[in-house]
């Protein structure tokens, strides 16, 4: 989160980015006594990403638009309750903001894009509102509207704990690696978080590790995989998503997008990302990755898919120079 540059600037209106995320690890290790599942994952941000341009206003109020017609701006949007979360908790009720999304991430696409954007939201308005919030205090405001949120403001390459929310560096950073993907989604379809969580539950709760120190177990065995110190070609990432196994059987257009995938040439892997329908092929460099892409596309659309070629990123929300 790179926000500490601008934190006592005198400013009015700013742009923030919003990288998307991918899973490279998802595993459900059991259910929370929150009734939450508890996850071991790897996230990695890319660098398809949302604009966010927030400017101050005078009345008091939080006033969101939105560039794609297909989500909501109203008050059950993530990016108008994380500004009211922050002006409750440590603002006041007057503290007014214009706020202006222009979305790139596709919607309901298990890449991050609302959490993302509300984590955007609290890094701007954290500026922009000259609250001086240190990254601890906004993060604990993050886990309260989302599991994926804190992630998304630290960004880079992170173990994700707990329901996500618990985030550890790792060992080496995969955006230091030359290491891409072509990320493909139907943008007709879309998957439900609870939904895929449901299913996994019905089908695989006698399989869950019941105990917390079976979970630490199951955190300390990913935390020493190999591929972790190195984000090679080498040795890359097993791509290892337990939401896949079970969306994929009742959700064609993933099975559709795995099998596209596969059939590119010269992949080191393929996964669903999240909980679908969005997936991706991991590919050596990005210079291969768009190579392949750019033979590729005209396929991929024939087969109902958007696509694109993502880098990895190093940081999560930040603003722009």
């Amino acid at each position: 989160m790179n926000a500490s540059n601008r934190g006592k600037d005198s400013v009015d209106q700013l742009r923030i980015h919003a990288p998307a995320k991918i899973n490279l690890h998802l595993e459900i290790l059991g259910l929370r006594a929150d009734g939450f599942h508890e996850l071991a994952m790897v996230m990695q941000s890319i660098d398809l990403a949302d604009q966010i341009e927030i400017t101050s206003n005078t009345d008091g109020l939080i006033k969101l638009s939105i560039d794609d017609p297909n989500l909501s701006a109203g008050e059950d949007n993530l990016i108008f309750r994380a500004a009211e979360l922050l002006r409750c908790s440590y603002g006041n009720k007057n503290l007014g903001a214009n706020i202006y999304l222009q979305k790139n991430i596709p919607i309901g696409a298990g890449l991050a894009g609302g959490s993302t954007d509300a984590a955007a939201t609290l890094v701007g308005l954290n500026t922009l509102w000259k609250l001086d919030l240190d990254k601890q205090q906004l993060s604990n405001l993050a886990a309260e509207l989302g599991s994926d949120i804190p992630f998304c403001l630290e960004g880079g390459t992170q173990l994700c704990f707990g329901r996500g929310e618990k985030l550890e560096p790792v060992k080496a950073s995969a955006s230091s690696s030359d290491m891409a993907i072509i990320l493909v989604k139907d943008p007709t379809v879309s998957v439900s978080t609870p939904w895929a969580y449901g299913r996994s539950k019905e089908i695989n709760e006698k399989n869950y590790l019941k105990s917390d120190l079976a979970f630490e177990d199951r955190r300390q065995l990913l935390r020493e995989q190999s591929w972790l110190s190195s984000f090679s070609p080498s040795d890359p990432p097993p791509l290892n998503n337990d939401l896949q196994k079970v969306v994929a059987p009742e959700v064609q257009v993933v099975q559709n997008a795995l099998k596209a995938l596969s059939d590119l040439p010269g992949s080191i892997g393929v996964a669903m990302s999240g909980s679908g329908p969005s997936c991706f092929a991991l590919y050596s460099t990005y210079k291969q990755a768009k190579e392949v892409l750019a033979r590729s596309r005209i396929k991929l659309e024939s087969l109902g898919f958007k696509s694109w070629c993502c880098s990895f990123q190093s940081e999560g929300v930040g603003f722009d120079q």
